[in-house]
């Protein structure tokens, strides 16, 4: 009982500075890295958007927040973080000198109120299944007929925000079922948005020893059985279309490195890592770029890894050009790539996957599915109603 009422109260602290900060129009980050229980939070004090190509070598300590156009324009949003700290937990003030950084007058509790917890409407709509499963009809076709290996499709889901939605309350609860994955809620004033996720697949990081990491992530499997019990990473049962998609993501790293030279690295897995309610396969790959002297290792990665396989496809352009030309809507920051970057020298950038915009009157939700040559596209379908769930909570 005592735990509940902390994180009431907890939410309605934070909540209040989250309005103060949405009044000031200033974008912000906040987030929680994988395994870490210390939450970090940047803002910039300039209200225009700001754009960067991603050099992390040139940028200030900052967040970044990329679409999955990024592979055309070479611009992200970046949040200098003119503000910067960290903290344990949702119910700890905010100090005093912070505050007044900022501008902010010292948060007023309002009054506790009893509000239900916002539930999500995750009905199965038939147009919706209809007309995905005949777009993975199509990617299918199109992989037997050689214009690419594989492929990832993917979909919205928006439905009415009511009041009782509350963003803060949404990320804490992310927070708490999800220590293993990186969880972030970025505010971006100019079209009023708020981007909440939880993803599991990290794109680059590099931290204060120069120890670069990337990962290939795919494979998708529920971590609960037909019984309700939890599966252990031990006991999932991989399909060969699983084990196969999964391996051209790893060799889509490996090529990549190739083209750049880079030969001394170390591969970890394939193994099962849970994230959530799903399980993937996973295969790491550290570099020490201190050794082999390549300290720009993690920018010119970006830029070869965006979009990965794991949210494109193989060959990327053929991939891309299908998608674009299949997929019925925008999907804006969503399979794009956000994080922390040179912040107390360290980099972690993540793939923007299981995701949620909250914009004034409805919450839209993204999910994809990678599709090779033995894809079931009734299975396709179901794995997105999966996906969408993980941040539906």
């Amino acid at each position: 009982m005592v735990e509940e009422k902390s994180h009431q109260l907890s939410t309605l602290h934070f909540s209040s500075i989250f309005d103060q900060l949405a009044e000031s129009h200033l974008p912000f980050a906040i987030w929680r890295l994988p395994y870490e229980k210390t939450f970090q939070c940047a803002i910039s004090k300039n209200p225009v958007i700001n754009l960067q190509k991603i050099d992390l070598e040139l940028l200030d300590p900052g967040f970044t927040f990329a679409p999955y156009s990024y592979v055309e324009t070479k611009e992200a949003i970046f949040i200098k973080a003119d503000i910067s700290f960290d903290f344990d937990s949702f119910d700890e003030p905010i100090e005093e000198d912070i505050l007044e950084k900022i501008d902010l007058d010292s948060p007023k509790i309002i009054k506790e109120k009893k509000s239900k917890v916002f539930q999500f409407n995750l009905r199965e709509n038939k147009i919706e299944k209809s007309r995905f499963i005949e777009q993975v009809k199509l990617a299918i076709e199109a992989i037997n007929q050689g214009y690419f290996e594989k492929v990832v499709l993917s979909r919205s889901k928006s439905i009415e925000r009511t009041e009782s939605y509350s963003p803060i309350s949404h990320f804490i609860r992310l927070c708490d079922a999800y220590p293993s994955v990186f969880c972030s809620l970025t505010y971006l004033p100019w079209t009023n948005e708020i981007w909440i996720g939880a993803t599991p697949e990290n794109l680059v990081s590099q931290d204060e020893n120069g120890i670069f990491k990337t990962m290939a992530l795919a494979g998708t499997q529920s971590s609960i059985n037909t019984l309700g019990e939890e599966i252990s990473n031990a006991d999932a049962m991989w399909r060969q279309k699983e084990i196969e998609e999964q391996a051209l993501v790893s060799r889509y790293i490996i090529n990549c490195f190739k083209k750049i030279r880079v030969r001394e690295f170390d591969e970890i897995g394939p193994k099962s890592v849970k994230a959530g309610n799903l399980i993937h396969l996973q295969t790491a790959f550290e570099v020490n770029t201190n050794e082999i002297e390549f300290p720009q290792l993690g920018s010119i990665m970006i830029d070869l890894l965006h979009p990965t396989s794991a949210v494109c496809g193989m060959p990327q352009k053929p991939a891309q050009d299908f998608i674009s030309q299949t997929e019925d809507y925008d999907r804006s920051y969503y399979s794009g790539f956000l994080g922390p970057i040179n912040i107390k020298n360290r980099t972690n950038i993540f793939v923007n996957l299981r995701t949620l915009k909250a914009s004034k009157d409805k919450l839209t939700l993204y999910a994809g599915c990678g599709i090779t040559q033995d894809s079931n596209p009734e299975k396709e379908w179901i794995e997105t109603q999966i996906k969408l769930k993980t941040v539906a909570i």
